[in-house]
């Protein structure tokens, strides 16, 4: 009887184990994180082709400049300094930290303002995974508002200290890296609701800050990264790109195409300016993986050669306010 009442115990404890790992296989695999959260995003309009439409604005003209304050809620991200030496009328200062509590009273399309365009482009991401999907980034930043406040762009692009790719040893003309296909992403989560996930994971993107990576340390060693040019082939074919790059675009949910992607790799994006990858990262890290946008982008690597997508310092200033 003794022997028989162990033998039960030990069928009763193997059998809970089973259970208890498929119920964590379910519930809180990893894996099955990343799956729920994309598909989640591809059936709700959040897929990154739907985050990456219209989501940039040019600077008005002066005389149409009242009609464009008045559009928006304008959230500025520059430090607090900054933005109290001169803002634009009706700005408020925001940080990536309080961004979406702020986002909670607003009644208008929100305008993403920083230095250059690049910390607000994951502001932007963070608001349209948010239920703001017509938030949008003001192209350039404030360096493209005032001559006085186009350092941050200026430092960075220009014959002077924006050409070094070119000549480059890492800057070439071959073709392309062929994707191949890898696993997905691990995400951590105890959640098993694909929205609750995505605030999770847009919270987590907000709290890391910006990420991004000077133009100087890829080129140096692209080994580092898995590179993706966010250029159309034509471009690539006439402009060149960094050794050991991949040409992953259209990226998208539905198309398959992230599985172009290592997860085990730091993925760096880069594009013109830096605005368009600063979008692509804060996505990406919004789905689990480890990303960084090449600041700067190609105007900071090849500005003499670039046809167009070229930073210039404005002509022509628009008025700004104090505190």
């Amino acid at each position: 009887m003794k022997k028989f009442f162990i033998y039960t115990l030990l069928i009763a404890f193997v059998v809970s184990i089973s259970v208890t790992g498929c119920k964590k296989s379910n519930s809180g695999e990893e894996g099955a994180a990343y799956e729920t959260l994309t598909t989640y995003m591809s059936q709700n309009g959040m897929d990154l082709s739907d985050v990456l439409t219209s989501w940039i604005v040019a600077r008005p003209d002066a005389a149409d400049l009242a009609t464009f304050v008045a559009k928006y809620d304008i959230f500025d991200l520059r430090s607090a300094s900054d933005f109290s030496k001169g803002h634009i009328e009706s700005a408020v200062n925001v940080t990536l930290g309080n961004l979406l509590s702020k986002a909670e009273t607003t009644t208008k399309p929100i305008l993403c303002v920083c230095y250059t365009g690049q910390t607000a482009g994951h502001a932007c991401v963070a608001l349209r995974l948010s239920g703001h999907s017509d938030a949008v980034v003001l192209k350039w930043g404030m360096s493209g508002w005032q001559a006085s406040l186009s350092g941050p762009w200026a430092g960075n692009s220009g014959n002077d200290n924006g050409v070094i790719g070119v000549g480059h040893a890492n800057w070439v003309t071959t073709a392309t890296e062929t994707p191949g296909s890898h696993s997905s992403p691990s995400i951590s989560t105890t959640l098993t609701d694909g929205a609750a996930i995505l605030a999770e994971r847009v919270n987590a993107m907000l709290a890391a800050g910006f990420k991004g990576t000077p133009a100087a340390d890829v080129l140096a060693t692209p080994t580092n990264f898995q590179i993706n040019n966010f250029w159309a082939q034509a471009d690539v074919d006439h402009y060149g790109h960094i050794a050991g790059a991949y040409r992953i675009n259209p990226l998208t949910i539905s198309g398959g195409q992230f599985s172009g992607l290592d997860p085990s790799k730091k993925i760096c994006t880069y594009c013109w300016t830096g605005q368009t990858s600063s979008m692509v990262t804060a996505y990406l890290n919004v789905l689990g993986f480890n990303a960084t946008s090449l600041k700067f982008g190609a105007n900071s690597m090849i500005y003499s050669e670039l046809e167009s997508h070229k930073f210039v310092v404005p002509a022509t200033d628009l008025p700004t306010v104090t505190d």
